[in-house]
């Protein structure tokens, strides 16, 4: 279990006071609780955060209190990309929820490795409903499935966990092989009456410095 300690946060406290201290503004809400604002400790966050992402439940340590909850949102600074805001959405449980799991994909597909085709990767994340305590960080894709062009694979060929049921439609396509199509080189057309006229303008406009040297010779 992740474990996050917040202490209560005064509004008027800006995030560059909370900075020098180490620590980012948060809020958390949900059933049965007002939105409340918290500080947590930014190094501490980014590891539960990297470990637990939006799938996986923590817990809120503030005080004598232990708060069930998802990482809801996390707003980035546009440069760094380090967090600088987070919201929490508190969680019962004992109540199935609805969550986007992201999917890590494995393996090597024979298609593309005996240069039958390329891969293409159609989702990058499923829905699923569960209880809190089997919410999944990931879900597992083997990619050694696809061994032809033909080969497709589906929603419904991930494996879930126990106590885990697909919320996606089982049809979409989750991965596929493209037939890999080698590009040519494209070879710009010559349009040889326009070099002709090019020519002929150019003998042209040398009769024409001809014929005014003669004229000048004979004054």
């Amino acid at each position: 279990m992740f474990i996050i300690k917040a202490k209560k946060r005064n509004e008027g406290v800006n995030s560059d006071t909370l900075k020098k201290t180490g620590e980012i503004p948060a809020v958390f809400y949900g059933i049965k609780k007002e939105t409340t604002s918290i500080s947590i400790p930014i190094v501490e966050f980014k590891k539960i955060w990297r470990k637990a992402g939006e799938s996986s439940t923590i817990k809120i340590s503030i005080g004598d209190n232990n708060i069930d909850v998802l990482i809801h949102d996390v707003q980035v600074h546009p440069v760094t990309d380090e967090p600088i805001h987070v919201d929490f959405l508190v969680v019962d449980m004992n109540k199935k929820i609805k969550v986007n799991v992201p999917l890590e994909f494995s393996g090597i597909s024979n298609a593309v490795k005996n240069g039958l085709g390329n891969l293409v990767k159609v989702l990058h994340e499923i829905e699923i409903e569960a209880l809190p305590k089997d919410l999944p960080h990931n879900l597992m894709v083997d990619l050694s499935q696809l061994e032809t062009i033909e080969s497709q694979i589906f929603v419904s060929n991930i494996k879930l966990p126990t106590g885990v049921v697909l919320v996606t439609d089982g049809s979409e396509v989750v991965a596929s092989i493209i037939l890999q199509v080698e590009e040519k080189e494209e070879v710009a057309s010559v349009d040889l009456s326009a070099i002709e006229v090019e020519k002929k303008g150019k003998k042209e406009e040398e009769g024409v410095e001809e014929v005014v040297a003669e004229v000048k010779e004979d004054k």
